[in-house]
């Protein structure tokens, strides 16, 4: 009767490399891997400008709220401003002074439903 075979049978043996050793590589010869470069620092962030003062965002909140200079939604409160003095609607001249003032501020320039998808 026949042995059983095992299915390592059917592959031919190969002798295990030794350990430590690298195949392909030269014994005495050690290859030196580039240094990585120091990372850049990070670049310095701006700081925000100062929160307006809480009366100017009041103001700038009822000046959103009026619809008698029409919708606020997808422009900024001056081309707002400036499409209602166009339309000779004479829109409040200290929201536009305000406006000027605070050009580089996002909470003054913007009006409240920026924030939010239409």
């Amino acid at each position: 009767m026949e042995q059983p075979r095992r299915i390592t049978d059917s592959f031919p043996r190969r002798r295990r490399r030794q350990a430590g050793r690298i195949p392909g590589r030269d014994k005495g010869k050690v290859k030196s891997w580039p240094r990585p470069r120091p990372r850049d620092p990070p670049p310095a962030e701006e700081t925000p400008p100062p929160p307006p003062d809480p009366a100017l965002l009041e103001m700038l909140r009822r000046f959103d709220l009026a619809w008698e200079y029409g919708p606020c939604t997808g422009i900024t409160r001056l081309q707002r401003w400036e499409r209602a003095q166009a339309l000779g609607l004479s829109p409040p001249s200290p929201v536009r002074d305000a406006l000027l003032e605070h050009q580089d501020n996002p909470d003054v320039t913007y009006s409240l439903w920026h924030k939010y998808a239409l």
